[in-house]
This record gives structure tokens, C-alpha cells and sequence, in this order.
């Protein structure tokens, strides 16, 4: 059974305001990604955009309504978030199933040019430090020079005798603004996994987590400081977070 435009609006909306529910902040993250790359693309005919960790496309779809030019290519590893974003957001990226950081997983992309601009949001985070640093040296092998790499994540403080205030800043933010009453990740999937539309992408979800340990280890959250640190590692000489809200940011990493 396919997946009908209908039922994909559905799973995709839901996404939306589960997402919601661990970045209040969320909608005006995208929405400073988005400002950095018009300004980085400014008078470039047809721009070329990179979508890291798309999900459902929630950021390509963004970007395409800002930069209706410009050529997007989003990646990710989950076949049912892939389906989605093919069915609900068609005309806003061409997407590609690859896992980031995996060996040659840039060679999926068949990029027919330097990228402008790499995108990512709340999806590197799962990456340990030294899958990162070679995903980050990809990334400055196929970024034009003058390019750059944008991030949007929760990024924790170095730890010390402050860093538990930006958690307690995060987490009175969400109480405050109501992030707390939308459906949670876990309730998401669950429900989603109950759709027999979505019953073949799921099965082709389970067999790759299967045959996959690479994303099942902890979370590797990683401070601002490393990333920048394995970013200048990597041959991005200047980085700089351009907004942040509690521990919420978007670091930009630009390309001699």
C-alpha cells in the first residue's frame, strides 16, 4: 500500500508540534537558518543547498518557500521519515537515503556542483566526535569556498558552576509557552508504526536498525566550544554561533 498525500499531511503536521514540544524556539530557529542562507546566497543564480539529517523536510520545505531557486538536496537514514517528506513536501527537495558519516555516504548525493550552503538542525547531535570531525571534512570537501555549514541544535554549556541555569532557562520556557502539551517522540512513532500505510517504510526501518549499532549508542550532545573546535579541525577557520536562546543556537562554519 502506498502512502496517500493525505495521510502523509497528517504525520507530518503531527511532527511538527511533537517537535515542538522540545524546541519552543523552533519555528524562529528555522527561521534564522534561513535568513543566513538568502544572505549567503545572495546573487547566485541557482544556489545549491544541502539537507542534513531532513527528517520529513521540515527545514527544506522552509527553505524552498524563501529561495524558490535554489536546488535542494536533503539526506537522511530513516525510510518513514523519507516517505514523508517525498510524499508531503515533494516539490521542495530530491531526497536521498544515506547515512551520514558512514564510509563514501557523500557519493549518494551525486552533486553535480560545490554546495552553497549546508544546512542541519537538531540532527548531528547523535554523532560521536570522531564521526563528526569526518563529517565535517566532507562537508568542507564539497562546499564551493566561500560556502558554509549551518547548524541549529541544542548545544549544553561547558560544564561549571552556571551550566545548570540554561537547562532550568530551557525548561521554564517550555512550561511557560505550553511546548510541554504536545505529543512526545515516543507517542509519535508509536502511533505512526499503527498506520498500515506506513507499514512498508517501517519494515524497512526496523530491518536497518537491525543490521545497524552505529545510532544506537547515547546521545553525544557536544558543547559549542567542540564543534568549533572540530570544525576549524576540519578546515572551517571561521565559526561563530550567530543566535542563541538558552541552550538553542545555530552556529554558521564558513569556508575560505
Amino acid at each position: 500500500m502506498g502512502l496517500s498525500m493525505e495521510a502523509a499531511k497528517t504525520w507530518v503536521e503531527r511532527w511538527e508540534h511533537q517537535q515542538q514540544r522540545y524546541a519552543v524556539d523552533r519555528e524562529e530557529r528555522f527561521t534564522v537558518i534561513s535568513d543566513v542562507v538568502e544572505h549567503l546566497c545572495a546573487g547566485r543564480p541557482r544556489p545549491l543547498l544541502l539537507d542534513l539529517g531532513c527528517g520529513p523536510g521540515s527545514l527544506s520545505a522552509r527553505l524552498a518557500g524563501r529561495l524558490p531557486e535554489a536546488e535542494i538536496v536533503a539526506v537522511d537514514m530513516d525510510p518513514v521519515l523519507l516517505e514523508l517528506g517525498r510524499t508531503h513536501h515533494a516539490d521542495a527537495a530530491r531526497y536521498v537515503d544515506a547515512v551520514i558519516g558512514e564510509k563514501d555516504w557523500t557519493d549518494a548525493l551525486r552533486l553535480d556542483r560545490g554546495l552553497d550552503v549546508a544546512v542541519s538542525t537538531t540532527a548531528l547531535h547523535y554523532l560521536p566526535a570522531p564521526a563528526l570531525l569526518d563529517a565535517y571534512r566532507a562537508l568542507a570537501g564539497l562546499l564551493r569556498p566561500g560556502g558554509a555549514l549551518v547548524n541549529g541544535d541544542h548545544f549544553p554549556p561547558e560544564a561549571g558552576p552556571c551550566s545548570h541555569l540554561t537547562a532550568h532557562v530551557g525548561h521554564r520556557r517550555a512550561q511557560r509557552t505550553g511546548g510541554h502539551c504536545h505529543e512526545d517522540w515516543e507517542s509519535w512513532w508509536v502511533a505512526a508504526a499503527a498506520d498500515p500505510e506506513l507499514a512498508d517504510v517501517f519494515a524497512q526501518r526496523e530491518e536497518r536498525i537491525r543490521r545497524s549499532s552505529a545510532h544506537e549508542e547515547a546521545n553525544h550532545h557536544l558543547p559549542v566550544q567542540h564543534h568549533t573546535e572540530l570544525l576549524r579541525e576540519a578546515g572551517f577557520h571561521h565559526v561563530a554561533p550567530v543566535w542563541q536562546v538558552g541552550d538553542s543556537s545555530v552556529l554558521v562554519a564558513l569556508k575560505d
